[in-house]
């Protein structure tokens, strides 16, 4: 049969001489693409991603209609026409696939030496679309020009597309190596989508042509199993879209979703020729419409309650910014008076103003220790509000770790010899070259021994620097008041107490262990505390990367 002599196709691209699978693979899965292109789009026009996706889902769609042209027209000029954008179509779907994933993974744009190897790559296609490197004439018998495309030419575009596959394949996994748990789930949806319609449009329109060519079949009727990799792509990209936000679009891509899904089972009445299937099919298309409704509800409903969340922390994380700008005021404002009337007991205790009655020497004395006692736990505050607001600063550098241990103990070898306690220090004999901040470290390791010193009654306080591999080890045990399994839960959070532990520390603020662990933390650390019990004595463990 002649091209011409077959019937003219109704609106363009609708013939009753074609198998109906060409439709229900074609149509379908070009609305999908469009509508949640379009929407993601239009929703965010602004952002690079959602630019990317609806590029992509604009070219799948052209390729489809052109598909459409050349399996439904009657005229050869308009067939070798159409013929011609199969392979530009498919190169710029395989090279926006690499940079959407690029953009997706990077969160910004590409380098200029990535874009011009991206041009690089897309010019010979563009360049020899309209020459015979591409096509060099139409069969007019069969209607098709399988045995008249450049070889090269169509292995190029289509090594672009498996290119493509691998190319994202590595970035994914070097992505997902990097990455936090969170941002791991959206990579692997990611890539299985992306991934998955890449591999069936390329596969498999690559292979129909190969078989057709060869005349193993005789139309390339197989090319259309390859179109439904854009729905599930598009199925991967509402699921990242409802959990993760990824493209700031709200409960518009599910919605397109059901509808492409309500299109893709009602295309099915233009080839079902059986009443049973036509009754199963409607049946389907119901039940597909009525779950649709109750999905797009409840999403909408989830997206609802997320922005309340997002509205009470944004009001939560405003009243702690004021909270600790107060905190700070008043303590700045507290630490000043208190700074100054223990300089006046220093100067009263150092004879600055004459020698004092023997009466008031220990009262000045106790003042002097209260003041101090005051600054020390005012300070302590300040620390904890400054970590919090994320305003600690550390300043990395090489130094001795096992003299600043050595010097911490004989600062506080008074506090545990005024309580009746032994303190006894294990540093090794070498010095310990350590790259962290010695200022921030320092109050780190004193709160833990000094810690130990106040909740230990009688007995001994242990000191223990050691570097074992990897790892450099701080440690303090004590045979002090121990800790409950209940009280453990409340160890090195903010203003976290034990139960009991005012009675035997008055002095506590409850901020000290909380200091401790972000300290040690922010230096790729880890602080754990240890006791059998009640009264069993405890031991602290910081760990650092050596």
């Amino acid at each position: 049969m002649i091209c011409h002599l077959y019937p003219e196709p109704t609106y363009l691209i609708f013939s009753s001489d074609l198998p109906g699978l060409l439709y229900y693979s074609h149509i379908p899965a070009s609305i999908t693409a469009l509508l949640i292109g379009f929407f993601i789009f239009w929703n965010g026009r602004r952002i690079l991603l959602n630019r990317l996706l609806f590029l992509i889902t604009l070219c799948f769609s052209l390729w489809t209609f052109a598909n459409l042209i050349t399996w439904t027209n009657i005229h050869s000029d308009v067939l070798l026409f159409t013929w011609s954008f199969f392979g530009p179509l498919s190169a710029l779907i395989a090279i926006l696939s690499v940079y959407f994933v690029y953009v997706f993974l990077n969160h910004k744009d590409a380098p200029l030496y990535l874009k011009g190897m991206f041009l690089a790559l897309l010019a010979p296609v563009f360049i020899l679309a309209p020459t015979t490197v591409s096509l060099t004439g139409f069969d007019i018998t069969y209607c098709d020009a399988f045995g008249f495309e450049g070889p090269l030419y169509e292995l190029y575009y289509n090594a672009l597309g498996f290119l493509a596959i691998a190319w994202i394949l590595g970035m994914l996994a070097h992505a997902y190596h990097c990455a936090a748990t969170r941002l791991r789930a959206q990579i692997v949806l990611m890539g299985l989508g992306i991934v998955s319609f890449l591999l069936l449009f390329f596969g498999i329109g690559y292979l129909s042509s190969y078989l057709t060519t060869q005349g193993y079949f005789a139309d390339s009727e197989l090319e259309m199993y390859g179109l439904f990799g854009m729905v599930i792509f598009m199925a991967y990209i509402s699921v990242i879209l409802v959990r993760f936000k990824t493209f700031n679009v709200s409960v518009i891509a599910p919605q397109a979703l059901v509808i492409s899904l309500i299109l893709l089972i009602g295309a099915q009445f233009t080839f079902i020729q059986s009443a049973t299937n036509l009754v199963l099919n409607a049946i389907a298309l119901t039940l597909t419409g009525i779950i649709g409704i109750v999905l797009i509800k409840s999403v909408k409903r989830e997206i609802e309650q997320r922005k309340h969340i997002e509205e009470l922390a944004g009001d939560l994380e405003r009243a702690n910014k004021q909270q600790i700008i107060l905190i700070h005021f008043i303590t700045h404002q507290l630490k000043g008076f208190v700074t100054k009337s223990r300089n006046i007991f220093s100067m009263l205790r150092d004879g600055d103003y004459g020698a004092l009655p023997e009466g008031m020497k220990s009262m000045v004395e106790e003042g002097f220790r209260s003041d101090t006692k005051g600054v020390n736990t005012i300070q302590e505050i300040l620390n904890a509000a400054n970590i919090k607001s994320g305003k600690v600063e550390y300043k990395m550098e090489p130094f001795d770790l096992k003299a600043l241990v050595d010097e911490l103990a004989r600062d506080l070898k008074a506090n545990a010899d005024s309580r009746g306690l032994a303190l006894n220090v294990d540093t090794g004999t070498k010095p310990l070259l350590y790259p962290g901040d010695r200022a921030q470290l320092a109050n780190a390791f004193k709160n833990l021994i000094d810690n130990s010193i106040k909740y230990t009654p009688k007995g001994e306080v242990r000191v223990n620097l050691a570097q074992e591999g990897k790892t450099v080890r701080f440690m303090v045990e004590d045979t002090g008041v121990g800790i409950t399994p209940e009280d453990m839960a409340h160890l090195f959070t903010e203003g976290g107490h034990g139960k009991d532990s005012a009675k035997v520390n008055v002095e506590s603020t409850g901020f000290g262990l909380y200091i401790v662990k972000n300290i040690i933390e922010a230096h790729g650390g880890t602080v754990r505390a240890e006791s059998e019990g009640a009264g069993k004595g405890a031991r602290f463990v910081a760990e650092l990367p050596a």
